[in-house]
């Protein structure tokens, strides 16, 4: 089977899973390739969200959260433009296992998103979530204790797909920052996250400001 062949079926799989274990071990399967099978389908979002950070969070601010970490792609890139301490969160013990090996984040947790988060109030100074608000995923559940880890001041940047923003997630951001819980710093127009696969849903970036 062809890179691109590993790539379509594994996300397709991911997509479709119905409980957070099932994404898990799926995610544990698909470790050993992912960063190739993903480099090769144009993977676009670490990408978009590195730009997003940078140009709204001081690079020594510190400490960051990558919710959603995987393999550690973005955690490279973090490391390299200079931010000082990055923590990966991810689902699955197999894509961490990856990202350890690259020797940039500060901390591994194994957890998933969309529930109550074992960290102290106002413990990041940002976090980035990148591909991870999409089908099979998480959806706007977890987007309050993302904003509950994150200091008065932080960013979160995040992408999201258009069927999770029209379904529902749009809605919420408009609440909250109608509550003053937080300022819509940015949003991207939609773009397609993943190039070389046919038939991928557009996604948009977002930035938000906790007040």
């Amino acid at each position: 089977m062809t890179a691109d062949g590993r790539q379509h079926g594994a996300l397709g799989a991911v997509y479709a899973a119905k409980r957070p274990e099932e994404v898990a071990a799926l995610y544990d399967d698909w470790s050993e390739t992912y960063d190739a099978d993903m480099s090769a389908a144009g993977y676009r979002h670490p990408t978009i969200c590195l730009a997003l950070l940078a140009r709204h969070l001081p690079r020594d601010a510190e400490p960051l959260l990558d919710a959603g970490a995987g393999t550690g792609l973005i955690g490279e890139w973090l490391t390299i433009t200079g931010y000082p301490r990055v923590e990966a969160l991810d689902i699955s013990r197999g894509m961490l296992a990856k990202a350890a090996t690259k020797g940039v984040y500060s901390a591994l947790h194994c957890l998933a998103l969309g529930g109550p988060l074992p960290f102290a109030d106002n413990a990041y100074a940002g976090i980035v979530s990148a591909g991870v608000f999409t089908s099979g995923h998480v959806g706007a559940e977890g987007l309050d204790e993302l904003i509950r880890i994150c200091r008065p001041g932080g960013i979160i940047v995040l992408t999201v797909k258009n069927t999770l923003w029209e379904a529902g997630f749009a809605r919420r951001v408009d609440e909250l920052e109608a509550q003053g819980i937080v300022v819509r710093a940015e949003e991207t127009r939609p773009y397609v996250s993943m190039p070389g696969e046919a038939d991928v849903v557009p996604s948009r970036g977002l930035v938000l400001r906790v007040r």
